[in-house]
């Protein structure tokens, strides 16, 4: 093994989150802290892309605020995270799926996947 990839291993949290990828629709649970207190957050959109292995992995989610896109990325090994939950399966042909930045109304669905 590379170095790199064993003082990795020493750092990586254990984490049982669903398998998700581009196209589905997820629910981050994330923890905020302002000043003494903390509360979580829900943030609830689509995966736009997953990107990078081990520590450096992040996932980009998008929703929409009213009118306006809204994407934030999230680094998967974060503390911060307390849960993810999947909630609709999509089914697109690409891994990162930016295209949906343009696209407005009804062409921006995503056709749910059939199991």
């Amino acid at each position: 093994m590379d170095l790199i990839q064993i003082a990795e291993s020493d750092y990586m949290v254990k984490t049982k989150y669903p398998a998700f990828k581009a196209g589905d629709t997820i629910t981050v649970d994330y923890k905020i802290i302002e000043g003494n207190k903390e509360r979580i957050q829900q943030f609830r959109g689509v995966v736009i892309q997953r990107r990078g292995t081990g520590l450096k992995e992040t996932f980009t989610i998008r929703k929409m605020s009213g009118s306006y896109g809204v994407e934030r990325i999230f680094h998967l090994q974060s503390p911060f995270i307390e849960s993810v939950t999947l909630n609709n399966m999509g089914n697109v042909r690409r891994a990162r799926i930016y295209y949906i930045r343009d696209l407005t109304g009804k062409k921006a669905r995503i056709k749910e996947k059939k199991l």
